[in-house]
């Protein structure tokens, strides 16, 4: 056993103890099915799913359902907890929406974008290993828990108010991070499908202003999620404020930003186009160009 399949042994129960301490959390003054906080019920979900798509993918060797899998299970996840909810009030239909509008966007896209490029290249090494292929499953339950906490909030909680100006201001914000990451995306896409680009990276549009735009929206729309949901957390519920802060982290600090910098600078490092873009360039929120 390598030394990566014993870690990823090891941070297996770590990773579902901290996943419990959220739904613990986040359960506290939620809605109830069945004698069970519908809150952990849909937490169990998100993991479950993966667990059961990881059985097909080991034994086929493919990761092409990866990503359409994330989406499925934040679908699945926003349905089960609304309608096991026993009161479904407007704020839940707004974050429902919101969340499953984005899913289907993302995963959708992120589905044809590997069908396209015919392998996703950071599962190369990992399919091969039991314990590191399931790691990386185990890894999406928990991006979906900690991504739809405050929403899973907002849909469980016991506690109702109306919707006012903190729903409104979280819509906006979302609406906002959502066109963005879409443009982002769409500019990207259009750009790659010009034989005169490739081998090139992408410097105009958004690009311009930031070097990973789409990752902005993503953060922005998680933001908007949290801020409709703040009303109505009390208590130990407060917790799943974590929501934005995890995507934030996550883009930028871990599976994100970092590796797609690696990967560019392994690819144009040292092209002066490229270290003259990068030297401008806002790694993460737009701005103009600095002047050099």
């Amino acid at each position: 056993m390598t030394k990566e399949e014993k870690t990823a042994l090891i941070a297996l129960p770590i990773i579902i103890l901290v996943a419990i301490g959220l739904a613990l959390a986040g359960s506290r003054g939620g809605a109830t099915f069945a004698g069970i906080p519908v809150f952990v019920i849909g937490v169990a979900l998100a993991f479950v799913m993966n667990w059961i798509a990881f059985i097909p993918a080991y034994l086929k060797q493919t990761e092409k359902f990866f990503d359409l899998m994330g989406g499925i299970t934040f679908i699945s996840v926003m349905v089960v907890t609304l309608v096991l909810s026993p009161v479904v009030d407007n704020r839940s239909w707004l974050v429902f929406l919101m969340v499953v509008v984005w899913a289907f966007r993302l995963s959708s896209f992120l589905y044809r974008r590997i069908h396209a490029a015919g392998e996703d290249r950071r599962f190369r090494e990992l399919k091969p290993s039991i314990p590191r292929f399931l790691m990386t499953w185990t890894l999406q339950g928990i991006w979906v828990s900690f991504s739809l906490a405050a929403g899973l909030a907002a849909i469980t909680s016991e506690k109702r108010l109306a919707i006012g100006a903190f729903a409104i201001v979280g819509f906006v914000v979302w609406l906002f991070g959502f066109i963005f990451e879409i443009i982002s995306d769409s500019q990207k896409s259009k750009f790659k499908e010009n034989p005169e680009n490739d081998g090139k990276f992408i410097n105009t549009g958004l690009w311009s202003l930031s070097r990973h735009p789409n990752y902005f929206g993503e953060i922005i729309l998680w933001i908007g999620v949290a801020i409709v949901a703040l009303p109505i957390l009390q208590g130990w519920q407060w917790v799943t404020m974590i929501s934005p802060i995890f995507i934030t982290l996550l883009l930028t600090k871990i599976s994100g930003i970092p590796m797609l910098e690696r990967r560019a600078d392994e690819k144009w490092g040292g092209q002066e186009d490229y270290e003259h873009y990068k030297a401008r360039t806002s790694i993460l929120i737009p701005l103009l160009p600095r002047k050099k």
